[in-house]
Parts: structure tokens; sequence; C-alpha cells
């Protein structure tokens, strides 16, 4: 089977053109990254730490990245502070119980005069399935994204001695 020189050579060919193809193919059909234009809108997209107890949620679009960070939850209320890289013009939650429902924006407060960080304090989610709808505003670009509130409770596996 191994003395004809033609399977050979094609045992040897064929990977390196399956490689040269699968790159090609991709550079062809790929998007291409540009950068945000303003005016423009881009969703966000919720880390995989916005779905677990771990007090933090990352949602980025790019180089674009924001972090919220639950600083408190009481039976009444939750506070959070969000910090992001770049300096924001504004930053709009809504807290919803559910997914098809709207809820009243509300408007985070800077702190500082930088725009890299920002608070609220809102209504204690009803459930770990309550939807936290977020609106950011940047250089002109509006960014938004969703996630579920179950990173505001944190716990950890750990237990205190």
């Amino acid at each position: 089977m191994f003395k004809n020189k033609h399977l050979i050579i094609a045992l040897l060919i064929a990977p390196i053109l399956s490689i040269i193809a699968y790159f090609g193919t991709d550079m062809a059909i790929s998007e291409k990254p540009h950068a945000a234009q303003e005016g423009e809108t881009y969703k966000l997209v919720s880390k995989s730490n916005c779905r677990y107890t771990s007090g933090l949620c990352g949602m980025e679009n790019g180089e674009f990245k924001v972090l919220f960070r639950s600083k408190n939850l009481t039976k009444s209320a939750l506070e959070l502070s969000l910090e992001s890289d770049f300096a924001l013009e504004g930053v709009k939650l809504s807290l919803v119980d559910d997914q098809d429902k709207t809820g009243k924006p509300l408007d985070m407060t800077a702190a500082g005069s930088e725009g890299k960080n920002w608070y609220i304090s809102l209504p204690t989610p009803s459930s770990p399935e309550s939807w936290l709808r977020v609106a950011i505003q940047s250089n002109g670009t509006l960014y938004y994204g969703e996630t579920q509130t179950a990173f505001v409770k944190y716990e950890t596996l750990f237990t205190e001695q």
C-alpha cells in the first residue's frame, strides 16, 4: 500500500492543505474588528462570573469592559458599584423580576469627576432569576446588556472559624 508514491505524497500534502483552507476561510468570512463608532449601539456580553454568587459581574464588548460589584445586600436594598477603564458619560440600570417585563431605568451616580467609578442603591432583587439591565454611554456610543442577579449575593465555599 505504501509503495505508491502518489499515495504517500497525498498523505503528506492533505493535512497541510486542510490547515491552509481552515485559516483562509476564517480570514475571508470572519468579521473584521473595528473601533466603536460614535452614535452606534453595541451589546455587552456578560462574563461567567455573573452566573455565580461571586459578588462581581463583568460585562464587555471588545476592549470596552465594566465590572459591577455588589457592595452591600440587605433585605431592603442592594448597593452596586461600577468600575470602568474608560470615562463614562452616564449609566442607567433597571431591575426586573421577569425578563419579558420592562423596568424603570435609574441613573447611577458618578463617584468622582473622572467618570470611571459609579454607584447606586436599588431595591433588593426578589430572586436570583431577576434581571439587571444596563445602558452605558461613553464617547457618544451606547453600550447595553443584561444579566441575572445571582452575582449580587457573595458566598464562598470556605467557612470562617
